[in-house]
């Protein structure tokens, strides 16, 4: 191979590590509780702090002394079915989890397993009458259930012109008696961003 070959496929070499090196992302680890809002949609931070802010509010209300003081125990309660009403996606499996949290480690309900949850811990329980000791074995129909179902939306509205946008989120939650279904408590979280663009995108 000529030395002009050669030197060909080293500058090829280099520029396509130069390449590589240019398009490679920067990586830095945060800490998961630092807000970091890059386009300025609904993001974990949002469902953290909604969740927080939320379940504070509802376990704050009268409605929990009331069914203490009648039934001497805790009420029971399940996180329902949370529905996505903006036009962003979200995932709405991960702000249900952060309400699920915030109820059990607030420790003044009891908490109810999911749906889904049930429907496993139900197939488990069919599994161990047929396989498991009678000792050992948990029988079916112990099961405790709700007393409140906590359910709920996620809203928006967007405002935009030129490199200005206005994000607007509206967070409603019901709680409501599984019993009667009369509602508990109802609250309400307002989210408002403004997102500034360095170009036209709009």
């Amino acid at each position: 191979m000529s030395h002009a070959s050669l030197r060909f496929l080293a500058a090829g070499f280099l520029a396509a590590t130069l390449a590589s090196c240019a398009s490679a992302p920067k990586i830095t680890r945060t800490d998961v509780n630092e807000t970091v809002d890059l386009s300025g949609n609904w993001n974990d931070t949002d469902s953290r702090l909604t969740a927080e802010e939320m379940v504070r509010d509802c376990l704050a209300r009268p409605w929990i002394d009331e069914f203490t003081g009648e039934k001497k125990e805790k009420p029971r309660v399940i996180v329902g079915t949370i529905l996505n009403k903006s036009d962003e996606h979200i995932n709405t499996e991960t702000f249900v989890k952060d309400l699920e949290r915030e109820v059990l480690n607030a420790g003044r309900v009891k908490f109810v397993a999911s749906k889904s949850q049930r429907d496993e811990l139900r197939d488990e329980r069919n599994d161990q009458a047929s396989n498991s000791s009678l000792h050992t074995a948990k029988a079916m129909g112990q099961e405790h259930g709700a007393d409140f179902m906590l359910k709920g939306q996620i809203n928006t509205i967007n405002d935009a012109a030129g490199k200005q946008e206005v994000k607007y989120y509206q967070v409603e939650l019901e709680l409501i008696n599984m019993l009667t279904n009369e509602e508990a408590w109802i609250g309400q979280k307002k989210i408002k961003k403004v997102v500034q663009y360095r170009g036209h995108k709009f």
